[in-house]
């Protein structure tokens, strides 16, 4: 049977049941397009669940919230006190058989068994999995207990799963320590994977509770924060009992302290310590007794342009406010960026994701959607991980960027500039750039090799090596040199500079494929239901026929690159013969002239956009063509038509824009935009690191 729903379940508390919905939905939404999420029972109606609030903004699923769950524990034990058992595991089918029928697949999360009365003595969770028809996924708890009661919960669990009559999808073990996940591996052996047993190593930070779970969870007063300050994490608890010059002995990285607001000593010495390199940067401040601190120092910390620390307040006294902090539970937030990447990274290094996607096969379908769309770019990028280099690291966005992609293992990230500098600045944000390598290139031992490198290939022009060697001073000429010379992977710069200063070093240095005249763009066009790629939006104003034929042959191989089956519009203002001119004629050649290089390549012009991507228009403007209606790359006849298309698409429609993606070098150097956010350059990255892929196929 057509395996359409999967019921995720954890008997014990910080499981991690929302790190493994979230890992299963990631791969639903690579898959499907249509995919729904439910609770059969929450705890309080009364108030919105944490998990469904999270997965419905996370993957912006079309699901209002109150279709996404059944009952909540109340009503469940009321009828279950009354006997009604049966009639309310009828009510959540009939919920439940609805969302089957509107989407595609329906991913279910179960309710704690500590939520639930004790007078309830079966497992209601896998009750109700058995009549949804919905294969069973567990997960156990491994932090409390030993190698040896951790297998036999697995054997257990797996005996009771299917005594029950419930299809068991898979086991997940999480919150493993080192000793304990290399015990388990060997005793599981042949299990792991085969059986759909998958060990999850312990990951400290996403057990840190951040300021948003302190805010909440306290009531706390925010008297000084800044918007990204809510995510930051809370490693230590600290009270600001000691005279100063004792105190800042005892601080360390993500210290929460808690301070009384008249002790203006602390106060100042900890945001000292903040712009000191000597010592160490505290996360927080926390006011007992909601205290205000004196005037002149609210004064003076409210001056503070930058690098500020949150403070807050919270009614309790010192001991306390200790005492109700160290009761907060970490969650993971829709905007917990950080705790995000930590979760997919260890997902997806864990788990068996092909077995787990031949296991839905039969529920895929061809519709693609952006979110599908940028799984698949970050999956592909992994599958075969490259260095890429940013140039640009002064920028915040591109350090955000930087640790989302190292965060998912997506790519080895190369940072130019003063190690200490950028190591002061990522730290100071809140990030971990530990693995990134950092060059500083103003004093690089590369710089003689670049230098004389591009004298080489330069002096023929005129060059000194005087100029060479100032050149490569040149953030993007030394990051452009990386990359011709091996250092590096790709390159991704533009956020700051023009995307003449990207393109420039790349057509001196890296230069063109043998088989392509001209460098061009493209842009994926994320559509609700499709992605469709044009070119040439970005680089080349009024292409000849020659050109315009090399741009649609560039972007075929690129849509090809990226899993989308290219079918090649050559656009313009006539479709066939319905129109004559020289913009006409010009599409007309250099149609011919792809059909002369690439016979297997479907390709159509000249076409106007709508017989291009409309069935119902194509049937009437081109009946017999294979291409009209169905176009998935676009090729604009000129600068000025593709440009304005691409934008009018994007903010009429709601698109998601991705690029340009430089198309014809040697080696992939890529360009942002000067009003990029974080988003686009993870993407950017990613697509990067795929062409490094594809280039190193075509050499091999």
């Amino acid at each position: 049977m057509q395996i359409k729903s999967l019921f995720i379940s954890a008997q014990e508390i910080n499981a991690g049941t929302l790190l493994i919905s979230m890992g299963m939905m990631e791969i639903l939404k690579r898959n499907l397009h249509r995919v729904a999420f439910f609770r059969p029972i929450i705890y309080d109606k009364s108030k919105r669940d944490g998990d469904i609030d999270f997965i419905l903004q996370r993957y912006d699923l079309d699901l209002e919230y109150e279709d996404a769950y059944g009952f909540d524990t109340d009503y469940v034990e009321n009828m279950i006190a009354s006997h009604k058992t049966n009639t309310l595991i009828n009510q959540i089918i009939t919920k439940f058989k609805k969302l089957e029928h509107d989407y595609d697949f329906v991913l279910c999360e179960g309710i704690r068994r500590s939520f639930l009365s004790t007078n309830i003595n079966y497992d209601l969770n896998i009750k109700i999995a058995q009549n949804f028809g919905s294969p069973y996924i567990n997960i156990i708890n491994a932090k409390e207990d030993n190698p040896k009661e951790i297998y036999e919960s697995i054997q257990i669990e797996d005996e009771n799963i299917r005594a029950q009559g419930c299809i068991h999808f898979a086991t997940f073990v999480n919150r493993l320590d080192e000793n304990k996940y290399t015990a388990l591996e060997k005793k599981l052996q042949g299990d792991i994977c085969e059986k759909g047993t998958y060990l999850l190593a312990e990951v400290d930070e996403l057990s840190l509770i951040s300021i948003r779970d302190i805010i909440e969870s306290l009531d706390a007063k925010e008297v000084l924060i800044s918007p990204q300050d809510y995510t930051r994490s809370i490693k230590n608890i600290k009270v600001g009992a000691l005279s100063l010059d004792n105190f800042l002995d005892h601080i360390e990285d993500g210290d929460l302290v808690i301070v009384p607001a008249d002790r203006s000593d602390i106060i100042l010495g900890i945001l000292g310590a903040i712009y000191s390199n000597n010592y160490r940067n505290p996360s927080a401040i926390v006011f007992p007794l909601n205290m205000k601190m004196h005037p002149n120092i609210e004064k003076l910390v409210l001056g503070l342009e930058q690098f500020s620390i949150p403070l807050i307040s919270v009614t309790t006294d010192t001991y306390t406010t200790a005492k109700n902090i160290s009761r907060v539970h970490s969650r993971i937030r829709v905007n917990s960026d950080r705790k995000i990447a930590l979760a997919l990274g260890l997902f997806n290094s864990s788990v068996n994701i092909a077995y787990i996607e031949n296991k839905i096969a039969d529920s895929i379908n061809e519709i693609m959607t952006p979110l599908m769309f940028e799984y698949k770019l970050f999956e592909l990028a992994r599958s075969n991980k490259k260095r890429i280099v940013l140039p640009e690291a002064v920028d915040e966005r591109i350090l955000r960027a930087a640790e989302i992609i190292l965060l998912r293992d997506v790519a080895d990230i190369i940072l130019l500039g003063s190690e200490e500098e950028l190591r002061e600045n990522y730290l100071r944000l809140g990030l971990d750039l530990s693995k990134a390598t950092i060059i500083d290139h103003r004093n690089s031992a590369y710089i003689q090799e670049f230098s004389h490198t591009l004298y080489e290939l330069r002096k023929e022009k005129g060059l000194s090596y005087q100029v060479a060697e100032d050149t490569i001073a040149n953030i993007n000429y030394f990051a452009t040199m990386m990359v011709q010379l091996g250092y590096a992977d790709g390159m991704v710069s533009g956020a700051i500079g023009s995307t003449s200063e990207t393109i420039r070093p790349a057509l001196q240095i890296i230069k063109t494929t043998p088989e392509t005249s001209i460098v061009s763009s493209v842009f994926f066009m994320c559509l609700a239901t499709k992605v469709l790629v044009y070119g040439d939006c970005a680089v080349n104003q009024d292409p000849n026929a020659q050109e315009l034929a090399q741009i649609a042959l560039s972007s075929a191989q690129t849509a090809k690159a990226f899993g989308i089956e290219p079918k090649v519009a050559m656009l313009s203002y006539s479709t066939g013969e319905s129109a004559k001119g020289i913009d006409v004629d010009k599409v007309k050649e250099a149609t011919k002239i792809v059909r002369e290089k690439d016979k297997e390549l479907l390709v159509e012009g000249p076409i106007q956009y709508d017989a291009a991507v409309n069935q119902h228009v194509s049937s009437k403007k081109l009946p017999n063509s294979k291409i009209a209606g169905n176009a998935s790359v676009l090729v604009f006849p000129d600068l000025n038509t593709g440009n304005n298309t691409y934008k009018a698409v994007q903010r009429s429609s709601g698109a998601v824009a991705i690029g340009p993606i430089l198309q014809g070098l040697n080696k992939p150097i890529n360009d942002l935009s000067r009003g990029c956010l974080v988003p686009d350059i993870v993407n950017t990255i990613a697509i990067t690191a795929i062409q490094a892929g594809e280039n190193e196929c075509k050499l091999q």
